[in-house]
């Protein structure tokens, strides 16, 4: 009887339980926290004993203190002696001179134009006969100028520096000239014998003997007012002619202002002494009877300028100016009224009042 031998069959695998599969992951978990854990202490535990070394070297071979002491050099600031005798020094030192010059003697194929003409009288040396006439015209005052109407009206002209028109002496480089050529004006000048072309003709005596230095402008008025300029121009001669030229056409002697150049003005003398300021003068000569209007108000009628009115403007005026102008005022028979306000008013610029009376 022949027997087979079969092979028993495998056992079949046992099967873990679910619980026991989750217990080995937790078991994983907590060795993978703890290595990292354990890892982290590793690393810190090495950087302190690093750390510690380092500290240690660092005491062991910091350098021994030392103390140095260092001389500071300081230059001390030259003084302004210093710098003024050196300034002299360098004045006195020769400067170089070139006396080598290039000189052609073949003619150029241009010409300079001509020169100017100059007026050499006033490129002169002065007179010393001249100088002191003035000093002893300076030292005499208006007293020496005559008391009577005829010995005043003979001080016209001028140097630029010291003067005297119509008997009042002044002083002063940059004058300005105002005019008063209203009809009261002009019949109160020709009652006392000096017509308005006197005027003209001392004016122009005035402008004739200013020097070079000396500016000037002027201005005629009645109620309107019509200007020379509107600032002080050089006395040179071209501007004299100018001057010459403006009292030879635009000179009004009518007691109206008419023509080009006139502007119209309802305040009367406050514009004009405004404008006259305006150029910033040192000297003021105002010729009028001392009565001056003008038009209160919009649409208001003709009145006299009240005296409190005029003093308050020529204060602030004067105020305006690095120094006072003396205002002088060559009042034709002024009323005793005016004449008394006007004192006052003047005296505080400076200036005086002048009366022309007849005989």
């Amino acid at each position: 009887m022949i027997s087979i031998n079969l092979p028993s069959p495998a056992p079949e695998p046992q099967r873990r339980s679910p619980a026991s599969a989750e217990t080995r992951a937790r078991a994983n978990r907590r060795a993978l926290i703890g290595s990292i854990v354990l890892g982290s202490i590793v690393v810190h535990a090495l950087g302190l004993v690093i750390f510690a070394a380092w500290q240690v070297a660092v005491y062991f071979t910091r350098p021994e203190a030392r103390f140095e002491m260092r001389k500071v050099v300081k230059i001390p600031a030259k003084t302004p002696e210093h710098k003024m005798n050196v300034a002299k020094h360098e004045a006195m030192a020769p400067k170089p001179v070139f006396n080598d010059k290039l000189v052609s003697t073949r003619p150029a194929d241009f010409s300079l134009p001509p020169l100017p003409e100059i007026d050499l009288a006033q490129m002169l040396p002065l007179d010393p006969s001249e100088l002191i006439a003035d000093q002893v015209s300076g030292l005499a005052g208006s007293a020496g100028l005559g008391s009577g109407l005829g010995a005043g009206l003979s001080g016209g002209g001028g140097t630029g520096d010291g003067m005297s028109f119509f008997g009042v002496a002044a002083q002063g480089q940059r004058i300005v000239l105002l005019f008063d050529v209203s009809s009261s004006v002009v019949n109160q000048a020709a009652a006392v014998g000096v017509p308005l072309a006197r005027i003209r003709e001392e004016t122009l005596k005035l402008i004739d003997g200013l020097k070079p230095a000396a500016q000037f402008s002027m201005i005629q008025f009645t109620q309107n007012y019509k200007p020379f300029s509107t600032e002080l121009l050089p006395a040179t001669e071209p501007n004299k002619q100018a001057a010459r030229d403006w009292v030879a056409n635009e000179w009004s002697e009518s007691g109206t202002l008419a023509g080009r150049g006139v502007v119209t003005n309802p305040r009367g003398l406050v514009t004009v002494l405004e404008q006259a300021f305006a150029m910033r003068p040192d000297l003021v000569f105002l010729i009028s009877d001392a009565s001056f209007q003008w038009r209160a108000g919009e649409g208001g009628g003709i009145t006299d300028i009240p005296y409190d009115e005029l003093g308050k403007a020529i204060e602030t005026l004067t105020k305006s100016l690095p120094q006072p102008a003396p205002i002088h005022l060559i009042g034709f028979a002024p009323d005793e009224e005016d004449a008394k306000e006007w004192r006052r008013i003047l005296r505080r610029t400076g200036g005086e009042l002048r009366e022309l009376k007849g005989e």
